[in-house]
């Protein structure tokens, strides 16, 4: 997201969300939404009022897949343009394992392993410009 993309959406609140990065035998974990079951993005979702991050991203990866976060830790902050509403995005994405094997219920139609590399896979901006690399930088997703 350029300067210019978050200047040009100053009178917008951001949109605030937690989301997990998940990675297993170097492949991230991605969901698609039923409203748009063509993009990818991290599983995780908005925090209800007054609730704080890792008590969201528990709820919403307990609905969205049916599993728990296990040892979640900061990985980072992400802004940018939310893929969907167009407007900005303040992303908490949490670096973490699944209490078992996830199966996409609530709102998600699909879920994926993958390497970013993929050319019928379309990421949500966040997750390819921003997170992708940063697992990338640290050896945990391989190409």
């Amino acid at each position: 997201m350029t300067r210019e993309d978050l200047m040009s959406h100053d009178a917008v609140d951001p949109l605030v969300v937690v989301a997990a990065a998940v990675v297993s035998g170097g492949r991230l974990l991605v969901v698609s939404k039923k409203s748009a079951p063509e993009v990818f993005y991290l599983p995780g979702g908005k925090p209800d009022q007054g609730e704080e991050a890792l008590e969201a991203l528990n709820r919403e990866l307990m609905e969205e897949l049916g599993v728990s976060p296990v040892g979640p830790r900061l990985l980072a902050e992400v802004e940018a343009v939310a893929a969907l509403e167009g407007i900005p995005m303040r992303m908490t994405v949490f670096e973490a394992g699944l209490s078992s094997e996830p199966h996409p219920a609530a709102e998600l139609t699909g879920m994926r392993w993958i390497s970013g590399c993929e050319t019928d896979v379309t990421l949500a901006p966040a997750v390819r410009d921003q997170v992708l690399p940063l697992l990338r930088k640290g050896g945990l997703v391989s190409e």
